[in-house]
């Protein structure tokens, strides 16, 4: 197990009553912000002289916690030119219409990208699976698999926009891009051009056939808090209309934890009963769990392919090497799925030189 590189976590783990202070880059926006909280205050009981850096992301957002009477508040800090905070606000709604456990938004200010938040607390999944025993962890892990399956009945997929072919080819072209060649510096010739295209082909296909449902995108323990009722789910705004087994690939084959395969089919079975007795539409394709399991398997490669090109962004483009340390998990995935399947078989090929070059790195898989 690996856990994300969070400044508050570690903070919290050195001294739990130290947190990062909030620093800002921008005088302009730091008085546009202070101004706004302050009209805010009154209202909710607000504390701004309590406000402390919660965590933050991929993305140029990140998440402040501010102390309000007897509780706290969380704080979304989106600068407008890099992050809009309209997806977020239209999908946090309808997760609460649907009855999932997500942050209301209680203030926002949609030009500046500020967003006021109920808190769904300070533990997230993958904190918690890092530390918990095998029992405990199959409980967290049940209780992500019911919400999953609480968000594809309940989500309307229609409200969301297209997970098309030209999505699927635009984050497998990351791949190529980012981590083949600005990553490892690999120049593909002809030959190596024509496999990683069929590839993609073969990944896109299966995905486009597969039923629809409401997608979260980013499924997965560190987007998911522990809380009552249990999980709270946050990083939703990239919710989309997509193929049915993308979400449970991306909890079963996370980025910054990993499973035996043992225990990610077990959790897959469950799941797929599940769904099968709830009488969910879109798993009514999939009498069969092996047929189940092969498009769960070909939608994380697509996920895992597309992953690590935006590991390689966010350490190239974006100053963030941390990412990049989960890489050789990456490839093991890929690699294992890649050799599983024949059709597939001429990915591993391309994937070689550079897990081998993970390897010689220091990585370890």
């Amino acid at each position: 197990m690996s856990t994300f590189d969070d400044p508050t976590a570690a903070a919290r783990t050195a001294n739990p009553n130290t947190v990062p202070a909030v620093t800002w880059p921008d005088a302009t926006r730091q008085a546009a912000f202070d101004h706004w909280l302050a009209a805010l205050a009154p209202a909710y009981g607000l504390q701004p002289q309590t406000l402390a850096l919660a965590s933050a992301d991929a993305s140029f957002r990140r998440y402040l916690r501010v102390q309000g009477g007897s509780r706290t508040w969380i704080v979304m800090d989106a600068p407008p030119a890099l992050e809009d905070v309209r997806p977020f606000v239209r999908v946090a709604g309808l997760m609460l219409d649907a009855g999932l456990h997500a942050p209301r938004v209680l203030a926002a200010d949609v030009e500046r990208g500020f967003l006021l938040l109920t808190d769904l607390g300070q533990q997230s999944y993958l904190e918690a699976l890092n530390t918990a025993s095998p029992v405990e962890a199959d409980r967290l892990m049940r209780d992500a698999l019911d919400a999953l399956l609480q968000w594809q009945q309940r989500m309307p997929p229609q409200a969301l926009p297209p997970c098309d072919e030209t999505l699927l080819a635009a984050e497998l072209a990351l791949f190529a891009q980012w981590c083949v060649k600005r990553e490892f510096g690999i120049v593909w010739d002809e030959a190596e051009q024509q496999a990683w295209q069929t590839t993609c082909r073969l990944l896109i296909d299966s995905a486009l056939a597969q039923p629809q449902v409401a997608v979260h995108a980013d499924w997965m323990p560190r987007n998911l808090m522990v809380g009552e009722p249990n999980p709270g789910v946050l990083d939703f705004q990239d919710a989309m209309c997509g193929p049915v087994t993308y979400d449970l690939a991306s909890l079963l084959r996370d980025a910054f934890i990993s499973w035996p395969e043992e225990q990610q089919l077990d959790w897959a079975v469950r799941w797929w009963q599940q769904a099968q007795a709830a009488g969910l539409p879109a798993i009514q394709a999939y009498a069969d769990f092996g047929e189940f399991w092969r498009a769960l398997e070909w939608m994380g490669l697509q996920r895992h392919l597309k992953v690590m090109g935006i590991f390689c962004r966010l350490k190239h483009r974006d100053g963030k090497p941390r990412y990049a340390r989960d890489l050789p998990r990456f490839f093991a995935y890929a690699t294992r799925v890649a050799g599983r399947y024949r059709p597939l078989k001429p990915l591993l090929r391309l994937l070689e030189p550079m897990s081998g070059q993970t390897v010689a790195a220091g990585y370890t898989f």
